[in-house]
């Protein structure tokens, strides 16, 4: 059998990573640290670990989740700040504590006493993109603060100058044993409220994996994963039967027919476990990007289409 990656489109830079692993004998979770890490290194990518946008206070906090489909066994980080590697993190949290979800100062705690290197990760650039719209964000009560970020949601879901301002990266492998695995980390919204967590860290939401079935993964706006199980739900789909694309145009079909004020760009990442991919945004013009052990360079696809109704 063998060993593919497949992710969002800013996971091009980490791919070769992840098939160089399956090539010498790695795990599909191996895979999916090392096709994430370098992501998360990227000062280019303000969406995702160093360099990330920060939250209202201009802090960036960090989400991240890893599970093996082989056990079904997950770990996650959330709200992490000071710490660039979370995706190492999560895998950490799966391999060491008796615990899924470790959040804010137990995330910060946890990095230190394992011997992460800490560093700062806010830029100058994603400072001067969060401190465009401080001044506005800062005035009023939090009833005007929502106000004003539903007009920032929309301007993120029209102007692509905008779309780092809530990415997200996913990658899916799948080794030469057919084990399955899936990983997402985010910086998440900039200008989000302290605290706030999105899909990535929660599994079933924002990340799902199975080797009898597939695995699934979401980017975008994460409140709309969070409210319908987004990656879960493709996945148990493929449980019963339901072919893969069927089972995404169900997963975005509930996504885009939520009743949501600040209603945004979502995307979803799939994978069977025959290996067939998918991926799927209701923004045109959206990619995710594929790899094999027998590809010398990755491939960008063209996302299915499921728009947000009128």
């Amino acid at each position: 059998m063998e060993g593919l990656a497949i992710g969002s489109a800013n996971a091009r830079i980490g791919l070769p990573e992840a098939i160089a692993v399956l090539k010498a004998g790695g795990t599909a979770v191996d895979a999916v640290v090392a096709a994430i890490k370098p992501v998360e290194a990227n000062p280019l990518d303000h969406s995702v670990g160093y360099a990330g946008l920060p939250n209202l206070s201009g802090e960036v906090e960090l989400d991240a989740s890893l599970m093996d489909g082989r056990t079904l066994a997950t770990g996650a980080v959330g709200a992490l700040t000071g710490y660039q590697d979370a995706i190492e993190l999560a895998r950490k949290v799966m391999e060491v504590l008796p615990h899924v979800l470790i959040v804010g100062d137990g995330a910060r705690r946890f990095a230190e006493e394992l011997g992460f290197v800490s560093s700062d990760l806010l830029t100058p650039e994603s400072k001067q993109v969060w401190q465009s719209r401080m001044d506005e964000l800062r005035r009023g009560a939090p009833d005007a603060y929502m106000d004003r970020m539903r007009t920032i949601v929309g301007e993120m879901s029209r102007d692509p100058e905008h779309a780092d301002a809530h990415g997200t990266v996913n990658v899916i492998v799948r080794d030469g044993q057919g084990n399955v695995a899936c990983g997402v980390s985010t910086s998440g919204w900039a200008w989000k409220y302290p605290g706030r967590l999105g899909d990535s860290p929660i599994v079933g939401a924002g990340n799902y994996a199975d080797n009898r079935w597939g695995a699934a993964a979401c980017t975008g706006r994460g409140e709309m994963a969070q409210r319908c199980c987004t990656a879960h739900s493709v996945v148990t789909a493929l449980r019963y039967g339901v072919d893969l694309t069927a089972a995404v145009h169900q997963a975005m079909t509930d996504l885009v027919t939520l009743d949501d004020p600040f209603a945004s760009e979502i995307n979803i990442v799939a994978v069977d476990r025959h290996g067939n991919r998918i991926g799927a945004s209701s923004t045109p013009g959206k990619t995710y990007v594929t790899m094999t052990e027998s590809m010398s360079e990755v491939a960008e696809i063209d996302c299915l289409v499921f728009p947000f109704p009128p």
